[in-house]
């Protein structure tokens, strides 16, 4: 009878020994489904940083990129409009030099002979006695 008794004490031991193992394999499974899941969220919180990272660095390379094109479009207009001065002034200069030319040879062409200065004079002085 005492066997029969200490057989059942070692299994009932046994049994409880089985169940609180059981008990504590349920208990990591649930530590590891949780650590897991930690995990990911850590993880997933790391991917969206460096996403959000990734389009600062898109966005901060676009408009300086931007910045930079505006920049040499405005001085590359700058140094159009200089160099369109600068050949206005050219032209004016030459306009000039043509016109004194033009008007010198048409000068001496009127004023060649007597008879023809004679006439510009007298068309001078009519027009200074108009205005």
């Amino acid at each position: 009878m005492t066997s029969i008794t200490e057989r059942e004490e070692g299994i009932k031991n046994a049994l409880l020994a089985a169940e609180n193992a059981k008990k504590d394999m349920q208990n990591l499974k649930a530590d590891n489904e949780k650590l897991l899941a930690e995990a990911r969220a850590e993880r997933d919180t790391m991917i969206k940083e460096a996403r959000e990272i990734k389009e600062k660095m898109i966005a901060d390379a676009k408009g300086e990129a931007q910045a930079q094109g505006e920049k040499m479009i405005a001085q590359a207009k700058a140094t159009i409009e200089g160099e369109k001065n600068a050949a206005m002034a050219q032209i004016k200069s030459q306009v000039s030099s043509l016109s004194l030319a033009i008007a010198e040879k048409v000068l001496k062409g009127e004023l060649a002979n007597n008879e023809a200065q004679t006439k510009l004079v007298e068309k001078m002085l009519d027009d200074a006695k108009l205005n």
